[in-house]
């Protein structure tokens, strides 16, 4: 369980995660030594799972993102695994999510444009196996999109 520090700590972190532990330390009250075994609980808990930077892919030329929601042929014994392996080797494809339901799989892709997304969609996309129906989403905007959860 996280206690109040261990939540300020991590309250901290996401507001600017790219503070230095002394720093960071200085505002919370705790010695360097102390900080960093908190931290390293949390990391070993799973809690925090590290540091990562944030790209913009449109600061990189990417303007398309195309939700799919893809249906797979359940018949098929290694249908998931083998959809999913593929779909990993996909630069393109930035996020995989699964469902219960009748939808079974979401790609999130992102193309510099639609031709290029079209190229995708074709020549990658539809090569996955066991696809049995998909329907693509075209995303307009982005309403919200945050990482830092209410601590």
């Amino acid at each position: 369980m996280l206690d109040d520090l261990d939540r300020r700590i991590l309250r901290l972190l996401q507001n600017n995660p790219d503070q230095s532990i002394p720093d960071l330390g200085t505002q919370i009250g705790l010695t360097v030594a102390r900080l960093t075994r908190r931290l390293d609980k949390l990391r070993d808990s799973g809690v925090l799972r590290g540091q990562r930077a944030v790209i913009d892919w449109r600061a990189l030329g990417y303007e398309v993102e195309v939700s799919l929601r893809i249906t797979l042929d359940k018949t098929q014994m290694r249908a998931f695994d083998d959809f999913i392996e593929g779909a990993r080797k996909i630069p393109e494809v930035i996020e995989i999510q699964t469902f219960l339901g009748r939808v079974d799989v979401r790609l999130s892709v992102i193309a510099h444009d639609m031709t290029h997304y079209q190229q995708i969609y074709r020549s990658r996309i539809l090569a996955l196996p066991h696809i049995a129906d998909i329907e693509a989403l075209m995303h307009v905007s982005r309403i919200k999109s945050d990482v830092t959860l209410p601590l």
